[in-house]
């Protein structure tokens, strides 16, 4: 009988409305849905993958396109400014705009690029931690999280610090079109958004032409300059800007702001971090793991593919559950369980193939750093009442972590 309701529970599942204490913990939800129904329908001719073997099948497909303007027409409402950005950006495009614009960046994202970076982060992080501890309650995402990739990621557009302060509001606006069924205020407030950046992003645009920065360390003016094949067109090189921002910004204040939470539930593996801090590499991929910042991608099928032993038609839109293939027990032994030495650890928060995350240097850069040298400050730090979390399903992240610095 509990099988049956099981699988019944499963094949009721809705993104766009999902069971009761979903949000907050969805792992249950994904271990039924990979048990009972891997290939869930959401739709007509839409299916959500929770098997990591399914995941990683169609993210390393070449029929499974990335462009999204079929799907976003109708959700996000042809012609407007949230349907263009999100149809020009790098990550919802596919070749040959896609290998373009992910040429120039990963020339600007190079290991010597990144490198440079760690001084300048390890400066912002430590400043960070100063003031927290002047804070009355000091708030680990508001204070910490959320402050790093802005300044980061400014700094690679050599955005000047007077002028970064709308930054982080544009970015959660725009990605939150991104849900399931964006309602019309939350699509209001994306269009204003975009417009606003676009404006900003012109004026930005016009002094760096007329002032070149050093093409190695700013993106901006390497984007301006293109290379030998071309350069991106006006609306492109906006885009792709904003598409900078948001991308570097929402993943890693949730990869850090995810990861620190996971610790102080397991103060075992936080002490276990602070006792031996040479496992920050394996520890930052186990929380990019076991709280995968993104949860949902998507693609759609130019041809019939195989997945899961069945034949999935031309024209599927397919919904990749990264939070679900990272649980999965078929790839991870015991893997609802926090284990900050885990090897092999092959989780898929930063996708595989072509569209694999051109910034996941950057952004595992950024976490080794801020959760190395906050335990390093504080290594006594535990949570000072609940943490709040953000309420979308596609985005995994919280909007306070309120602590006691010990």
């Amino acid at each position: 009988m509990l099988d049956i309701d099981a699988r019944d529970a499963a094949r009721a599942f809705s993104l766009t409305q999902p069971p009761p204490g979903f949000i907050d913990d969805p792992y249950p939800v994904y271990a039924l849905l990979r048990e009972h129904d891997p290939l869930h329908e959401l739709a007509p001719g839409s299916l959500l993958l929770t098997r990591h073997a399914d995941v990683l099948a169609v993210y390393r497909s070449p029929n499974a396109s990335s462009d999204k303007k079929a799907e976003f027409a109708p959700r996000l409402g042809l012609g407007t400014p949230i349907y263009e950005h999100h149809t020009s950006s790098l990550v919802f495009s596919d070749p040959p705009l896609h290998t373009r614009v992910r040429r120039l960046l990963m020339g600007a994202l190079n290991q010597r690029a990144i490198s440079r970076m760690e001084a300048g982060l390890v400066s912002l992080v430590d400043g960070l931690l100063e003031h927290l501890a002047d804070r009355p309650a000091p708030d680990l995402i508001e204070d910490f999280a959320a402050r790093i990739p802005v300044e980061v990621i400014g700094n690679l557009l050599a955005v000047p610090h007077a002028e970064r302060e709308p930054l982080r509001d544009w970015s959660l606006a725009i990605l939150s079109a991104l849900e399931p069924a964006p309602g019309p205020e939350l699509l209001a407030r994306a269009n204003a958004a975009v417009s606003d950046f676009i404006v900003y992003l012109r004026q930005l645009v016009d002094e760096r032409r007329r002032h070149p920065g050093d093409p190695e360390a700013d993106v901006l003016t390497r984007l301006l300059q293109g290379d030998a094949e071309g350069v991106l067109s006006e609306t492109e090189l906006l885009h792709n800007c904003i598409f900078l921002l948001n991308a570097g910004h929402e993943t890693t204040t949730n990869l850090i702001g995810n990861g620190l939470h996971a610790l102080l539930r397991h103060p075992g593996e936080l002490q276990r971090l602070v006792a031996d801090p040479a496992l920050i590499n394996t520890a930052v991929e186990e929380l990019l793991r076991y709280e995968s910042p993104l949860q949902l991608n998507n693609r759609r099928l130019t041809a019939e593919l195989e997945i899961g032993g069945q034949d999935i038609p031309v024209g599927t839109f397919v919904t990749l559950c990264i939070g679900a293939a990272n649980r999965d027990p078929a790839v991870f032994a015991d893997p609802d369980r926090l284990d900050l030495a885990r090897k092999p650890n092959n989780h898929l928060a930063f996708g595989q193939g072509a569209h694999a995350c051109s910034g996941m240097n950057v952004a595992r850069l950024e976490a080794r750093i801020a959760v190395g040298r906050l335990l390093a400050r504080y290594p006594h730090v535990t949570a000072a009442g609940d943490a709040e979390r953000d309420r979308r399903v596609r985005f995994r992240g919280l909007r306070h972590l309120p602590v006691d610095l010990g």
